[in-house]
């Protein structure tokens, strides 16, 4: 689902997936650094290239040694913003980009005893270069959030990454 409200360009992605809210939550914190992005990890390594290109942060800082996050942790490119035990994680863009960019998960169990799981990229554009650059990658990201989402799920859902287990 796409959506602007407020100015804010949105896009969401939902799916029921068959494991534990804490299984899933475990699965998306773990994103970054050694572990990559599970889903076409060779574009999130082109974009910190291109982020180092014109200063940013790029995949210099990783992520914490640490099992557990903390708000204002590095991963990558990104910088916790929030985050709710077992239940959602809410990173903020560090790259260099024409706007503000968030990404999010959530997760909740489901009535029927499955999870619900909700990846949302925020974008808040600066000016019409920002619009220009969210509609020029918007295809790039239909692809890469969807695939995110389905790995993630995928992971929760058989228990492990696995070597050699990310698509590239």
């Amino acid at each position: 689902m796409f959506v602007e409200e407020h100015g804010m360009l949105i896009e969401r992605r939902v799916r029921q997936v068959n494991a534990s809210p804490a299984a899933i939550y475990q699965t998306f914190t773990s994103l970054g650094g050694e572990t990559g992005w599970l889903y076409l990890n060779s574009l999130w390594h082109l974009r910190g290239w291109m982020d180092r290109i014109v200063g940013g942060p790029s995949y210099r800082r990783g992520r914490p040694q640490r099992e557990i996050l903390r708000i204002g942790d590095a991963v990558d490119f990104w910088r916790i913003e929030a985050i709710k035990p077992d239940h959602m994680l809410r990173l903020r863009a560090e790259m260099k980009l024409p706007g503000k960019g968030w990404l999010q998960f959530e997760v909740d169990r489901a009535k029927d005893g499955s999870s619900r799981l909700v990846l949302t990229a925020y974008f808040a554009p600066h000016g019409l270069f920002g619009y220009v650059y969210w509609y020029a990658i918007f295809f790039l990201h239909r692809l890469i959030f969807d695939g995110l989402i389905n790995r993630v799920a995928s992971v929760a859902e058989h228990g492990s990454v696995g070597q050699g287990s990310t698509a590239t």
